[in-house]
């Protein structure tokens, strides 16, 4: 009974988040942020593709209605599909992580995440501990393993992404680096995990004060992060913003949650 009613509950949010948030499906070109780093995603959400003659990594399959956009996507930049060996993830929503499981099928790429992460993907974000549980819609299970910690470097052929632990938003937050190249002029990227603080109706953050603290170290993580470019999973979000910056706004509004909390 209860399945039954998670899964009405899923189809019932969804057109509501889709309704206020039409940027998140609507398809613009791939095309090549720097190097060896591609944009597949949509208008209003990142998917991430890293690329070497060894195999590609994907960062984020932004929602099951977005798979077979991204694959095509892909293709037209000229890669196989089967290619992708790995898919990583910032944080496990199902605007971030709704398309995981699919795209892990067609791929057949292994699904590496945070133990945080990988616990919430693998319950189709039915995690308690998630600040935004009951409200974010559910989505397909994901068969992800749990082994990156922070400063973890995960490889694929010459590529080398490292892991950077930021809880906040959700419990397995992750921000991820690397080194782009364009001939010997190369470039560190910052992939940085959604920051703000977003919580269901009777979460409160205040009720929780190891998890604030946490959240506010994801702040300093991230402000010190090697960053020549940022990109977020909302791009508008991290658009025009170094990654001091992107921390700070972050910071900002947690600062301001507390504060709505504490008159109530």
């Amino acid at each position: 009974m209860r399945r039954t009613l998670l899964a009405l509950a899923t189809c019932i949010a969804l057109p509501a988040f889709a309704a206020d948030n039409g940027d998140w499906t609507t398809p613009v070109a791939p095309h090549k942020i720097y190097g060896n780093t591609y944009y597949v995603g949509t208008e209003g959400l990142s998917a991430i593709l890293v690329t070497s003659p060894q195999g590609h990594v994907l960062i984020d399959v932004p929602m099951a209605d977005n798979v077979a956009l991204i694959e095509a996507n892909i293709r037209k930049l000229g890669f196989r599909v089967e290619d992708v060996k790995l898919v990583l993830n910032s944080h496990a929503h199902f605007d971030h992580a709704g398309g995981i499981a699919q795209f892990a099928k067609d791929s057949g790429a292994t699904v590496r995440a945070t133990a945080a992460g990988a616990k919430e993907m693998q319950l189709g974000g039915d995690d308690a501990t998630d600040p935004q549980h009951g409200e974010a819609p559910l989505y397909a299970k994901v068969n992800a393993i749990g082994d990156v910690g922070d400063g973890t470097v995960v490889r694929l052929g010459p590529l080398a992404l490292t892991a950077h632990i930021t809880p906040g938003h959700t419990p397995g937050g992750t921000a991820w680096t690397w080194a782009s190249c364009e001939g010997t002029a190369c470039k560190t990227i910052a992939y940085v995990d959604s920051l703000f603080a977003f919580s269901a109706d009777g979460y409160r953050y205040s009720d929780h004060p190891s998890y604030v603290a946490e959240y506010r170290k994801t702040f300093e993580r991230v402000a010190a992060l090697p960053c020549d470019m940022l990109i977020t999973p909302h791009p508008s979000q991290g658009e025009g913003k170094t990654c001091a910056a992107y921390a700070e706004a972050g910071r900002q509004r947690l600062d301001e949650k507390l504060a709505e909390e504490a008159k109530r």
